[in-house]
């Protein structure tokens, strides 16, 4: 079949003014092995009611590109490694973000109501897929794309060492508020704030008795990595409105302890699709497993970094148990662990990690692991082009990676989103649906 999207343009966008002529040292968690490659978000908007042509509103994001590359002038930089490789850095001299004008003759808005039916589904929404983002690529690549039936997606990719998902969140609301005529660049808020300096260590990670099993080796005992490399992954998605998360939580304190009765929707959300990812893969009861999940920092330090910060802030939090375990002791042990490995992220554990990967470079394993990202409470369902609010926020690629994503018109709700082996996709399916099974 030939492709479905059709390249009309490809340009470098350079800042709308000059920006510093410099080199910036990126963070010790900045430059984590695991972080070397690109965000990619797809965002969709309904068909244009404003009466504004393509072409009109093609060169208004254009134009919001060139000046948003003004105060993040980084994103128009280049990353590399350092000469001696102990960390990355950004060479910034205006060489551009890459900007792309496509057209679907496939692609319409009713595509995006379910889960893609293969991982790939909608690659070409975001032409440029950078396998190395330390070889010279533009760390910043975005691309609309007009979809058969008027509406219009945009991708975006942004190098994950330059920022997390708060500060792309961030990033992309003032981009679009430029595109959409909301604000000028003077009146952008937050201000972009780099200050990656400080997260730079302080001494020797020995001096710590911080314990990290996210960076933990585990035995394979199922030919796990294989399972996930060889077997083909089928996209799941689920929405969980209001109702369906308070359940979880009921569900969640009716089998834990007293003590532990208190618990947000992402902690009994990520241990009940946890759970049930688990169930449904039929892996030996001693294997262990893990799930990790970012937690961010910004106000977990002291002092807390400044307001605008847009460099990675955040720590891995990890709950680790066996198979048997976490099936059978239940959905409230399984949310405690979640809770108690987030609690226990302060000042001084965020410390030996920066240490640790600084030093070390110590790296997570993938062996007998979920990671479960939550792009629900970034902001990003209020990214507005002038084109009105988007019905689906969502990953490119719909992969191994868990995304708890917003829901359009659903501000308590929140859809699910991963590739699940096919062998065991129909039972994922099911047990998630039915967290009583």
């Amino acid at each position: 079949m030939g492709s479905s999207v059709h390249v009309k343009e490809a340009v470098l966008v350079t800042p709308f003014e000059p920006t510093p002529a410099r080199v910036l040292t990126l963070s010790p968690i900045d430059s984590q092995l695991f972080l070397r490659f690109t965000i990619e978000y797809l965002f969709v908007y309904r068909a244009s009611s404003s009466g504004l042509d393509q072409g009109v509103i093609t060169a208004r994001i254009k134009g919001a590109l060139a000046k948003a590359l003004v105060p993040y002038y980084p994103f128009a930089g280049r990353v590399r490694a350092q000469p001696d490789c102990s960390s990355l850095e950004v060479v910034c001299r205006a060489q551009g973000a890459l900007f792309i004008e496509a057209m679907s003759d496939r692609f319409t808005i009713s595509e995006f109501e379910k889960a893609p039916k293969y991982v790939t589904q909608w690659r070409k929404l975001l032409s440029v897929y950078v396998a190395d983002v330390l070889k010279g690529a533009p760390p910043l690549v975005v691309q609309l794309t007009w979809l058969k039936d008027g509406s219009a997606a945009v991708g975006v990719g942004i190098n994950h060492c330059l920022c997390d998902g708060i500060g792309s969140a961030e990033f992309l609301n003032s981009f679009a508020e430029l595109a959409s005529g909301n604000r000028g660049l003077a009146e952008l808020r937050p201000k972009p704030v780099w200050d990656r300096h400080l997260f730079d260590p302080v001494r020797n990670p020995h001096d710590y008795s911080v314990s990290h099993p996210e960076f933990d080796r585990v035995p394979d005992l199922c030919g796990f990595m294989n399972r996930f490399s060889n077997e083909r992954l089928a996209p799941t998605s689920v929405i969980f409105d209001k109702i369906s998360l308070n359940e979880l939580k009921t569900l969640a304190a009716s089998t834990s302890r007293p003590s532990e009765l208190s618990y947000t929707s992402f902690e009994v959300l990520s241990a009940h699709v946890w759970r049930s990812w688990a169930r449904a893969l039929n892996l030996p009861s001693n294997q262990v497993l893990k799930v990790l999940f970012s937690v961010n920092i910004r106000n977990r330090v002291k002092p807390s970094l400044p307001s605008g910060y847009y460099g990675n802030a955040f720590v891995l939090g990890c709950a680790q148990t066996s198979v048997k375990d976490l099936v059978e002791k239940g959905l409230g042990y399984a949310t405690t662990l979640i809770k108690r490995a987030k609690d226990g992220v302060d000042t001084e554990y965020v410390k030996s990690v920066v240490e640790s990967v600084g030093e070390s470079r110590a790296n997570p394993d993938s062996v007998g692991v979920l990671i479960v990202s939550q792009w629900s409470r970034l902001g990003l369902e209020k990214v507005d082009f002038g084109l009105g609010r988007p019905i689906h926020v969502g990953p490119i690629c719909c992969d191994r990676y868990c995304l708890l994503l917003p829901v359009f018109d659903q501000r308590d709700a929140v859809k699910v989103m991963v590739a699940v082996p096919t062998s065991g996709v129909d039972k994922y399916n099911y047990l998630v649906r039915n967290p009583y099974k």
